[in-house]
């Protein structure tokens, strides 16, 4: 009953991280726009929040070392929560970027902890449980915060002062649990050059993998409202992305199990290029169409992550996956941080379309190098098991390393 009890209150802390951190993004794009800011500081504010996110991830771990897990968490959350409160303060892109600095050092630091918590709670009999609770948990809440949006006004006091709450409630159920704080996990270490060399291709889907999500959770909103969509209807589109991404992991994981990976990912990328150049070419308002386009979308391009990781992963001795994911990881943070800005100046320049236009030819890069390297060399016959990974902080593959254990069962199509 007490573990049971110690992971609710863990996933309550991630509902209210969630709601918090995933709606002020959106609620960013709308303010800005409505105080006049231009696309490009927009998308300078998605790029700050994943810089953020990039130095909570190698920064927590080491804090909790010193600190330990409540401390350390209750220090990201309250960054977060500064940083969402003191954006009417002072109206200004610079500042807004600073701000998000600090609310993507809440996302990282604070995952960073909960999934630091839960690997030690974990045993062998609950750990495929526990994982697809949490999984679902976080799916949920990212796309109820997407909803949020529908009812927060942009650039108010009020619904900033509304995300800070929930981000200081999520301190509650974490905090004042009666569990004992477990051993402080050593921190991965990050090679990302030997990552690359070990898998080529793993690397460079997951840097696509990061240029495509971040460049649409960030600059998205902008594509949206350029086409007329509503606050609501926003908020319906970007969350129907997510669920459809969702949706896809179960297809995408039998398909990557079963056949091929780097087959797998040249159909995944050769979809996101079909569906990013349609939506690219909709003249058409029509609703059903929009949010029909945002499903496939979200199916075709999430998944990439999970099944590069899982293609890297077959690659890597069993002792050193945990690494290896935390430097993929760092991979996927250097294409996040760097894809709002360029694709919120693309949308300035040669309008909304340039959006799907940018994330279609990164996955016609994706395509040539996967031909390339199935030239290279074979795959391997015998491989790890494919899992959905949520993309939230270094520490994951501990999480994840029983699920990734290596499996001689898979059948071999190739």
């Amino acid at each position: 009953m007490r573990l049971l009890i110690t992971f609710a209150s863990l996933f309550l802390s991630i509902v209210l991280l969630q709601l918090s951190s995933g709606a002020i993004g959106p609620l960013d794009v709308l303010s800005g726009l409505q105080e006049g800011f231009s696309k490009t500081e927009v998308g300078l504010l998605g790029s700050a929040h994943f810089l953020g996110f990039f130095i909570g991830c190698w920064w927590a771990p080491r804090l909790m070392g010193t600190i330990g897990h409540s401390r350390t968490f209750s220090i990201f959350a309250a960054s977060g929560a500064i940083g969402a409160i003191a954006h009417p303060m002072l109206i200004e892109p610079g500042a807004w970027a600073a701000m998000r600095i600090m609310t993507g050092l809440c996302v990282a630091g604070c995952y960073t902890v909960i999934e630091a918590w839960m690997q030690a709670k974990l045993t062998n009999e609950s750990r495929g449980r526990v994982m697809g609770v949490y999984r679902v948990v976080d799916i949920v809440s990212s796309s109820a915060a997407q909803l949020l949006i529908g009812i927060l006004t942009p650039a108010s006091y009020m619904s900033y002062n509304l995300l800070a709450i929930l981000c200081c409630a999520c301190l509650f159920p974490l905090t004042l649990s009666t569990s004992r704080q477990p051993e402080t996990p050593p921190a991965p270490r990050l090679r990302p050059i030997q990552t690359a060399l070990l898998s080529p291709l793993g690397a460079a889907g997951v840097i696509v993998a990061g240029l495509t999500s971040s460049s649409f959770r960030m600059v998205g909103p902008i594509y949206g409202q350029e086409v007329g969509l509503s606050a609501k209807q926003l908020g319906y589109f970007l969350a129907t992305v997510l669920l459809g991404g969702a949706l896809a992991q179960f297809p995408v994981g039998w398909l990557a199990d079963k056949y091929d990976r780097r087959w797998v990912l040249i159909g995944l990328s050769i979809a996101s290029v079909i569906v990013c150049s349609s939506i690219a070419g909709i003249n058409s308002m029509n609703l059903n169409t929009i949010f029909i386009g945002a499903a496939l979308f979200g199916a075709a391009t999430y998944p990439i992550f999970s099944v590069s990781t899982a293609h890297t992963n077959d690659f890597t001795e069993q002792g050193s996956m945990i690494e290896v994911n935390a430097s993929l990881m760092f991979l996927y943070g250097i294409g996040a941080i760097f894809s709002p800005l360029i694709t919120s100046n693309l949308i300035d320049r040669y309008g909304p379309a340039a959006l799907f236009g940018f994330i279609a030819f990164a996955h016609v890069g994706l395509v040539g190098f996967s031909v390339a390297r199935m030239s290279a060399r074979p795959t391997k016959s015998e491989r790890t098991r494919y899992s959905y990974i949520p993309r939230t902080s270094f520490t994951i593959g501990k999480m994840m390393r029983r699920q990734g254990s290596r499996r001689d069962d898979l059948p071999d199509d190739r």
